[in-house]
């Protein structure tokens, strides 16, 4: 017995009958030899972390563009949070962890430079629309390690597709990314605009607090402790209705006290503009596409080449290519 069967024998041993199990797997979208020591879970989470779309979320935005400060979120760090979420809630119903965190590491793969600023701006221009989720599974598919995908699991790929939408995963798993996304950007949204001096701690409904907490540690541990119990011996992840309706008022406040504020929103337009002129720019002379997107564009068409290229851009390379096409460059005799 390896340490992967060793592993797969404990996961049959412990976790629930709702549970995923690793052998169990529906498989890859390509055959692939099995670790001797990783399940097809780890294997994932692996794939996931090492590769460029991954380590590219450290300087995307979360919802604040370019924030000063060293302790505003980015697009990674918000990601490690629902990691951390999914993974605790994931446990407390003794339901596959690797699994559930292999699909929180990967569900913001796809996601735009500027935040959702660039989402709205990329489906309001790329026929057929921009879906961050659709396109954080086409980077584990189609874009990364080349042009061959990361490979991943189909109930991996099902948890980053289905972490929003109209679409909802098979597995209990996966269902969990979805809850804990909500729970980890609500909070923190709170926490980045308190820093950023948009809201302050009273001013969020007392009912909420009431029921949540006063802070934010204490919010993030009600939803959890609150998932883990409602959904305990279902077969979907739920929230008890207080918590349900409590998270709900939340979030409607941060829509109309942050996510729409004129202050913290101020910059979004200039990065719509500087999205929209790129857009054009390479839909137009797509020969200075990068060599990695031609095989896109014979394939698939100059658009969607140019969406690839300009979703998995990082907030400062897409201002830097901007400078490159747009602004004369300083001019010297030598």
């Amino acid at each position: 017995m390896n340490v992967r069967e060793r592993s797969q024998m404990l996961e049959r041993q412990t976790l629930s009958p709702c549970a995923c199990l690793s052998e169990q797997s529906k498989g890859r979208l390509y055959p692939l030899e099995q670790c001797p020591v990783r399940t097809c879970f780890q294997r994932d989470i692996d794939r996931i972390v090492h590769s460029k779309a991954f380590r590219r979320l450290k300087h995307k935005t979360q919802v604040f563009l370019q924030p000063e400060g060293d302790h505003y979120r980015t697009r990674m760090t918000h990601t490690l949070e629902v990691a951390r979420i999914a993974r605790t809630i994931a446990r407390g119903l003794r339901l596959n962890e690797d699994l559930t965190e292999a699909a929180a590491l990967g569900h913001d793969l796809g996601h735009t430079p500027f935040g959702h600023a660039g989402e709205r701006l990329l489906h309001k221009i790329m026929p057929g629309g921009f879906h961050h989720n659709i396109q954080s599974l086409r980077v584990a598919d189609r874009l990364e390690n080349g042009g061959d995908g990361l490979n991943l699991t189909y109930e991996v790929r099902r948890g980053i597709l289905c972490h929003t939408g109209e679409e909802r995963a098979e597995t209990l798993e996966g269902q969990i990314i979805r809850l804990a996304d909500q729970i980890a950007y609500i909070n923190h949204d709170i926490d980045d605009a308190t820093r950023g001096g948009i809201i302050c701690p009273l001013d969020i409904p007392l009912a909420v607090l009431q029921v949540l907490g006063f802070d934010h540690s204490s919010r993030i541990n009600t939803l959890t402790v609150d998932a883990i119990a409602a959904s305990e011996g279902k077969k979907e992840i739920t929230q008890s209705p207080a918590a349900r309706d409590a998270m709900r008022t939340l979030r409607e406040f941060m829509f109309e006290s942050v996510y729409r504020n004129p202050v913290a929103k101020a910059e979004e337009g200039k990065a719509q503009d500087i999205l929209l002129r790129l857009f054009d720019y390479y839909r137009k002379d797509p020969d200075k596409l990068p060599a990695d997107f031609q095989d896109i564009r014979e394939r698939e068409g100059t658009e969607r080449a140019v969406c690839d290229y300009i979703a998995g851009m990082t907030d400062q390379y897409a201002v830097d290519k901007y400078g490159e096409a747009f602004i004369p460059m300083a001019w010297s005799v030598k």
